[in-house]
């Protein structure tokens, strides 16, 4: 029997042991039984992916130990750089979605087209940023995969079917499970369900799995955080300048926020996760948006939504709801704790009058 210290907690050095881990694919399977008619197909796609987060963290924890640091000569659709593992990471997801039988489709940021794979029967669809962050890898500072899976009509599933990019130009609503791996001091994995709670998984390296961590995961309503690349200011828009004056800016008595900026939008939008407040990439005039609505936005959007926060565009439209003109669209990008967004909100529309 383990002592306490007299306030519940085990003496210093000690660990409380526990026996009923709930595990990645534990969950998966748990999440199966609750829907009678399901296939297995979904939890079959969700373990092939859960697979893939694990290489790309052992890789990631190896990167500068085997020399996959550096640039990989070549650049993605986006025009960035592509680094060595950049690279790997999407070999890694290309590979594993093609074996798992269960994805009939594939959008990645680092393949120009959509990748079709040949098993007709397959009614999933995968949208990923295998490596986000990754000009941040050789400074050791976290990166992540964001994903997103769309189930497919019945209009193109089955033997002489086909299916296209354009069949994915869809708004974040028709996502069935979206989330995010970061791979940090350890990999946290973030996922969550059409309707469902958003929960947080650990890596347990020596048991070589996802650990559940963080059940229910629920955005603060509001805190006094920002998360922005204000080297960009220069090219905002007025309101967006006054909105972020605002928060440095109070006024008498008041306290300013604090600025939290990493340059991963991983890192950044898992510290707002746990944390609360705001995490923005507005839309400035140079680009409508840094970031890609179909494979970052959205997935993104889902897990902020269902975790009791909000998810706008520079327009203020609802991220979730926002359709992609094509596979690597880009938008704008407010999301966090609802009261914070709400915010921005209100400052927008005050400029618009």
């Amino acid at each position: 029997m383990t002592t306490t210290n007299g306030n519940g907690a085990p003496p210093v050095g000690q660990e409380n042991i526990n026996t009923d881990i709930i595990t990645l694919s534990r969950f998966f399977t748990e999440e199966q039984t609750k829907h009678p008619h399901a296939t297995g197909d979904f939890t079959l796609l969700c373990h092939s992916l859960q697979f893939a987060f694990k290489s790309i963290a052992y890789y990631i924890r190896r990167a500068s130990l085997i020399n996959l640091s550096g640039l990989a000569g070549s650049s993605n659709t986006t025009g960035d750089d592509q680094k060595k593992l950049d690279v790997i990471g999407n070999d890694i997801i290309v590979s594993t979605l093609r074996g798992s039988g269960k994805c009939r489709i594939l959008v990645s940021e680092e393949e120009e087209e959509a990748i079709i794979f040949n098993n007709h029967q397959a009614r999933y669809a995968v949208v990923c940023d295998p490596i986000d962050g990754s000009s941040n890898l050789d400074a050791g500072v976290s990166v992540g995969t964001i994903f997103g899976i769309f189930q497919l009509p019945e209009s193109v599933v089955g033997p002489n079917k086909t299916v296209s990019a354009k069949d994915l130009l869809l708004p974040g609503t028709e996502l069935v499970a979206a989330g995010f791996t970061m791979y940090g001091a350890s990999a946290q994995l973030v996922i969550t369900m059409k309707g469902g709670t958003v929960n947080g998984f650990t890596l347990e390296n020596s048991l070589g799995e996802f650990i559940l961590t963080h059940p229910n995961m629920k955005l603060p309503a509001k805190r006094s955080i920002y998360s922005v690349n204000e080297g960009n200011s220069v090219y905002w828009d007025e309101w967006v300048k006054d909105y972020f004056n605002q928060l440095k800016y109070p006024g008498e008595g008041k306290k300013p926020y604090s600025a939290r900026y990493i340059g991963s939008m991983v890192a950044d939008a898992y510290r707002t996760l746990l944390y609360g407040g705001i995490f923005a990439y507005p839309s400035d005039s140079k680009s409508k948006g840094k970031l890609r609505i179909l494979y970052e936005c959205a997935p993104m959007a889902m897990v902020f939504e269902n975790a009791g926060g909000l998810a706008i565009n520079s327009r203020m439209e609802r991220l979730l709801a926002v359709v992609p003109e094509h596979i690597h669209d880009k938008s704008g990008v407010f999301l966090g704790s609802k009261d914070e967004v709400q915010k921005v909100i209100d400052i927008y529309n005050k400029h618009k009058k």
